[in-house]
């Protein structure tokens, strides 16, 4: 199933919200103050997105979240629109709140993502007002897993369509899996916990559409593009720190090589899709390949003769 595919899915899967049309099922949801950080496994607050989760129905939340005018990471465009990864962010900060929240999943599980897709609608995107934007989200939970007992959850998929306003601007889906703390360290066994910054020449930021060396995800080894961040603990990507390569630093080293082998000219990616292959670790640095077929690039991750992820990054 491609990127889009998934995007439909998302919209024609959020049935507790889609029989009130483009209305919101809570219309009380409110922006005043994020939620627990806790409940979105972030350790600085000025990460964290959402606002308020509320159940709508047996299988289906509405939720709000503010993307802020000024993300000192992904900031917003030259037209002002926000950046794409805002999307997928609101995803996975939905698929820890609500699952922990709603779903009795324990807050020392680990939590895994297993694949992440999006589609954005240029012409029906925000653009960022003072301060910032308050987007609704409507979700909707399925293909819940549970142990063998039937009690415990150990992983669902969710499906997000996203509105500014009324306006429906972006859809995505995504899975994920949840294990206990002696599963995850028994699976983890061995692991390198920790990452250092390397002496290998960078490109440019500017050439990757970003304004600061600091959020450089990649390297240079001769021929080849490396997973590679110039900050260990980046404030965004490494924010609470991890045993492994975290999926949304993954993600942003693919749009950043994307970026460099063509010039510049391919910065922001409309739709996504990306699937986990099994844990990109800090070492040895994977090697990121990626061939353009028109508007779409595929890319994946290699470390030794493992592939860790694939995925497709679409551009207008």
């Amino acid at each position: 199933m491609d990127s889009r595919q998934r995007a439909q899915g998302a919209q024609e899967s959020v049935d507790g919200c889609a029989r009130h049309g483009s209305g919101i099922c809570c219309p009380s949801l409110s922006w005043s103050r994020t939620v627990d950080r806790a409940w979105v496994h972030r350790i600085s607050v000025a990460e964290v997105l959402l606002t308020d989760v509320r159940r709508c129905g047996p299988l289906s939340f509405c939720a709000a979240a503010a993307w802020t005018r000024s993300h000192p990471t992904f900031p917003r465009g030259r037209d002002d629109r926000h950046s794409p990864w805002m999307v997928v962010e609101t995803l996975r900060q939905l698929g820890i709140c609500i699952p922990l929240r709603h779903f009795g999943v324990p807050p020392t599980a680990r939590f895994l993502i297993s694949d992440l897709a999006y589609e954005l609608d240029p012409a029906a995107e925000p653009r960022a007002p003072h301060g910032a934007s308050e987007i609704t989200c409507r979700a909707t939970v399925g293909e819940i897993r549970t142990d063998r007992s039937g009690t415990t959850v150990t992983g669902l998929r969710m499906r997000v369509a996203f509105l500014a306003g009324d306006r429906s601007f972006a859809h995505a889906a995504g899975g994920a899996r949840f294990l206990d703390a002696g599963r995850y360290a028994a699976l983890r066994s061995g692991a390198v916990t920790t990452a250092t910054a390397s002496r290998r020449p960078r490109p440019e930021p500017a050439l990757l559409g970003l304004e600061s060396a600091s959020d450089v995800a990649i390297s240079l080894e001769g021929e080849d593009v490396l997973l590679d961040p110039a900050d260990p603990r980046h404030p965004f990507l490494f924010d609470h720190g991890a045993d492994h390569v975290p999926g949304m630093a993954v993600l942003e080293a693919a749009r950043q090589t994307v970026a460099l082998r063509s010039g510049g000219r391919l910065i922001r990616p409309i739709s996504c899709r990306m699937t986990a292959l099994r844990f990109t670790e800090h070492t040895p640095p994977a090697v990121i390949h990626c061939s353009a077929y028109g508007s779409s690039v595929l890319f994946h991750c290699r470390q030794g003769a493992e592939r860790t992820v694939r995925g497709m990054l679409r551009y207008r």
